[in-house]
């Protein structure tokens, strides 16, 4: 019996192998007839491009500065006047439009004057040249003279009470700071001359006068 058995097993084993082995003499031929394919290439997605920036508002261009001479160039309707107010030792020179645009506002030392008076009537061609009426004004006036101004171009305005004025209005273009603020005006001091400021009065004070009812 038990050799019965071992013979069952044995003849299952050749039978599933002798089956192995006919399968397996038979799928080579048939894979080879098969038609062959390349693989699908694979698709590689190329990245996304980076988001388009977010449209904004640029500034507006900051215009370039541009030197006084162009910037009156611009209206050649008002009058350029120069101030002057002389001194022993410094002097104020001032430029003004008859509009009240302030081109030009120094102290130089009164040995520059003159020279610095006919660079600035170079490059700000001034109709008058508007001068105290001090004492001394007219040893100035012949400076002037010589140094190409007729005596048509010039005139003299009455100066007075200009320096207190002056110092007046030093605190209106440079309002004071700090502790400054504190002290009333009539006791603050500007912290330099204000012989410029005073060129400034006398074309306003030139100005004033010819607008005046009655002066053509």
């Amino acid at each position: 019996m038990v050799v019965c058995c071992w013979l069952l097993v044995v003849c299952w084993w050749l039978f599933v192998g002798g089956c192995l082995l006919v399968v397996g003499g038979c799928l080579p031929p048939l894979l080879l007839s098969l038609p062959l394919r390349s693989p699908a290439p694979l698709l590689l997605r190329s990245p996304a491009p980076p988001p388009h920036p977010t449209p904004y508002t640029l500034h507006p261009k900051i215009p370039q500065p541009y030197s006084l001479y162009e910037k009156i160039s611009m209206n050649d309707s008002p009058i350029t006047f120069l101030g002057f107010d002389p001194g022993k030792d410094k002097c104020g020179i001032a430029v003004m439009k008859s509009d009240r645009t302030l081109l030009f506002h120094q102290v130089v030392p009164s040995g520059e004057a003159i020279a610095t008076i006919f660079s600035l009537a170079q490059q700000f061609p001034a109709e008058k040249l508007i001068i105290g009426d001090q004492t001394t004004a007219k040893k100035w006036i012949k400076e002037l003279e010589k140094s190409g101004w007729s005596i048509e171009q010039i005139a003299m305005i009455d100066e007075r009470y200009s320096s207190l004025e002056a110092r007046d209005r030093y605190w209106e273009m440079y309002p004071p700071k700090g502790l400054q603020r504190l002290i009333p005006q009539g006791m603050r001091q500007p912290p330099r001359p204000v012989d410029d400021i005073v060129a400034i009065i006398l074309i306003e004070r030139y100005l004033a006068k010819i607008n005046a009812p009655g002066n053509t």
